[in-house]
């Protein structure tokens, strides 16, 4: 919970090295160059920036966002564009329109555990898919749905994040995503594909998207420049097609507001055709992929009992626990020897996996602090072991 005053959300503790955050290392933060966009952007735009916007989102930014996103993907057009307060933000709006109460919602395993908060605002009941090593199992799945449809279940909608997965860091192999794209239209089935790390790859280009490879209508896609630029500008987008964009711009609160977080979009339109985007995109790409590097080689020296895989690119790194060691029971000993982390189970919407896993975060801390806590994390589970 924040304390009165506070002005941000994260809360640092004397002493302890937090892998748990997943927050943007503070000097990679634009402030310069976001405050000569903001500049631009309210001198281009005059007292139009500061109004109520357009419903779908400003004309400026979804004109960059289509050139933008046609880069990777396959050409997306303006009107499969609406323009969010972020990706979780762009969650709930599709959950309220696509999720009733007693539904049931398939979920990844593990997968990003701040939805599960979001999707159960909507009474669903979430279940996990069936997985393996390579991820969401797609004819396990298909078995899964048919079980639930001779239970007289209704499963709206499927949420994953394939790409540099929160927390694993791993990608949906491309065979895969086009098992998992086509057993949803066969089954009618609506996938709601996190893309929050795609443009954080550091190995070479990010797979195909879901959303890429499948008919309008069968993939909704969320967005967000939380990673790229920053938190702080709570802005995203969803790719949708253009019926379910259509509802989104009908819903109550747009008729009463406008477009959501006006005067920031236009920043950011600024920011992107300014070719500051891009600049600092590849700067960051940079700086994270030497911390993901300072954390994995820390942690090959002085913990090589954790089973680790070096992700591609994203802000995470799971690591799988040497037996009989647990998440749980190592907490303690972690904080004891000054370092911190997120225990796998929270990612399993039952809490009945990953008890012998953890979510580390690189992506906060610079090379030498992570260096420090993979060495505290190193001596806390041959403490642990040893017990």
């Amino acid at each position: 919970m924040d304390t009165p005053g506070a002005v941000i959300q994260y809360v640092p503790r004397s002493g302890i090295v937090d892998l748990g955050w997943g927050h943007p290392l503070p000097a990679l933060l634009p402030v310069e160059q976001w405050s000569d966009a903001g500049r631009t952007a309210l001198r281009e735009h005059g007292w139009q920036a500061l109004t109520y916007g357009a419903a779908p989102g400003p004309g400026p930014l979804i004109a960059w966002l289509t050139d933008h996103l046609a880069e990777g993907d396959h050409s997306t057009r303006a009107s499969e564009i609406f323009v969010t307060n972020g990706a979780s933000h762009g969650l709930a709006l599709v959950a309220d329109l696509l999720v009733d109460p007693g539904d049931v919602v398939l979920v990844d395993a593990p997968t990003y555990h701040l939805a599960f908060p979001i999707l159960r605002d909507r009474r669903a009941e979430l279940v996990g898919v069936p997985t393996d090593d390579r991820g969401v199992h797609p004819a396990r799945t298909a078995e899964l749905l048919e079980r639930l449809a001779r239970d007289g279940r209704r499963v709206p909608m499927l949420y994953i994040v394939p790409t540099f997965a929160n927390p694993t860091g791993r990608c949906l192999p491309p065979e895969r995503r086009v098992e998992l794209v086509d057993l949803a239209r066969r089954a009618g089935l609506t996938i709601v594909e996190d893309d929050t790390y795609r443009e954080l790859a550091y190995d070479g280009p990010a797979p195909p998207s879901l959303w890429s490879l499948a008919e309008r209508g069968t993939v909704v896609r969320l967005g967000t420049f939380a990673k790229t630029v920053a938190p702080g500008l709570r802005l995203g987008w969803i790719n949708a097609d253009e019926d379910l964009v259509r509802r989104l711009t009908g819903l109550g609160y747009i008729h009463s507001g406008g477009g959501v977080n006006h005067t920031t979009a236009l920043t950011m339109a600024t920011f992107g055709t300014s070719g500051a985007y891009r600049r600092h995109l590849s700067a960051v790409r940079g700086h994270y992929a030497a911390q993901r590097d300072a954390l994995v080689a820390g942690l090959r020296a002085s913990a090589p009992d954790l089973r680790i895989s070096v992700p591609g690119g994203g802000w995470f790194l799971w690591a799988e626990l040497p037996p009989p060691v647990t998440a749980s029971a190592l907490a303690p000993v972690a904080e004891a020897h000054g370092v911190a982390y997120v225990e796998g189970s929270r990612f399993f919407a039952d809490g009945a996996g990953g008890d012998r896993a953890i979510r580390l975060s690189f992506s906060m801390l610079p090379p030498d602090e992570l260096q420090q806590a993979a060495a505290r994390l190193g001596e806390a589970v041959r403490s642990a072991q040893a017990r």
